[in-house]
């Protein structure tokens, strides 16, 4: 599934691509995703103009100058597929093959400047919504995120606050959307691994200066990962067909059996699970 990298830079490569387009067509191929897509409602979005392009969490909006948002969620296979001209979608950058991608296409928006874009997705868990932009943050997906890990209200004194009736593992913790908006198990893994901690530490049984090192490897690692174009994980690439690198800077993610990146440790990288998730962290500089 894509993490809040990777949906970060599919929003800024849509922002760039798509400002102040004027949506002059919509069609929807298949309307069942995870939710049922709004045929009338999303209709109502022809001839208005893109005014801007947001994320929240993994969350992308296309915020519109007729009082409306649409809201996109990838799900754990959704892409957002660029076609300018005469690029064919045979040919995609997003997948290996190009047999029978067109069936996975969704929603197909139609812009002027002969740009469309197109929602494709094979296993349908992602979605789709029109929602009014002044209502966007009280829509049940968003009401009860936690901050932005970016974000300055994610610090010191709200990581102690929230942690004080928390008994729950660390990792369970960071991969609580409640208490941190956008953080995957990538990143959850590799922050926890370059602050020397297991992910299996009680929050209330960690240290005040692990705690701060901590938050600066999180705000670190999603900065690092967005440099780098986020991770390329089986199929991931951004709206312009590019893979992200930020997998070649993996310290423990997917790397069970091999031995820690770290020059003055002897230890190897585990693989456990963790509430269903695949939990990875050195031996010996993570006990």
């Amino acid at each position: 599934m894509p993490e809040l990298p990777e949906v970060e830079v599919v929003k800024k490569s849509l922002r760039k691509t798509i400002y102040e387009l004027i949506i002059k067509n919509i069609e929807i191929p298949n309307k069942f995703l995870r939710y049922k897509i709004n045929e009338k409602l999303l209709k109502k979005m022809i001839k208005s103009k893109v005014l801007s392009v947001s994320r929240r969490s993994k969350y992308i909006f296309i915020n519109l100058n007729n009082g409306y948002t649409i809201m996109i969620h990838l799900g754990m296979t959704g892409k957002i597929i660029l076609v300018k001209d005469n690029y064919k979608l045979a040919t995609s950058f997003y997948y290996r093959t190009t047999d029978n991608i067109q069936k996975h296409n969704h929603l197909i928006f139609k812009f002027n400047n002969n740009i469309k874009l197109v929602y494709n997705d094979v296993r349908k868990f992602g979605f789709i919504k029109v929602l009014e932009t002044k209502k966007i943050y009280s829509n049940s997906h968003l009401n009860k995120l936690g901050p932005e890990p970016l974000s300055k209200k994610f610090n010191f004194s709200y990581f102690k606050k929230k942690i004080k009736k928390r008994k729950i593992f660390l990792k369970d913790l960071l991969m609580d959307q409640k208490f941190l908006a956008g953080l995957g198990n990538i990143y959850v893994n590799e922050a926890i691994f370059m602050t020397r901690i297991n992910p299996k530490i009680r929050p209330n049984q960690i240290s005040n200066k692990k705690i701060k090192t901590l938050i600066f490897n999180i705000k670190k690692v999603l900065k690092k990962a967005i440099n780098e174009g986020g991770s390329s994980i089986k199929d991931f690439n951004n709206i312009k067909g590019k893979k992200g690198n930020f997998q070649q800077f993996f310290n423990v993610y997917g790397r069970q059996g091999k031995t820690c990146t770290r020059s003055n440790c002897t230890g190897t990288v585990q693989r456990i699970r963790i509430s269903n998730r695949s939990t990875f962290f050195c031996n010996i500089c993570q006990k």
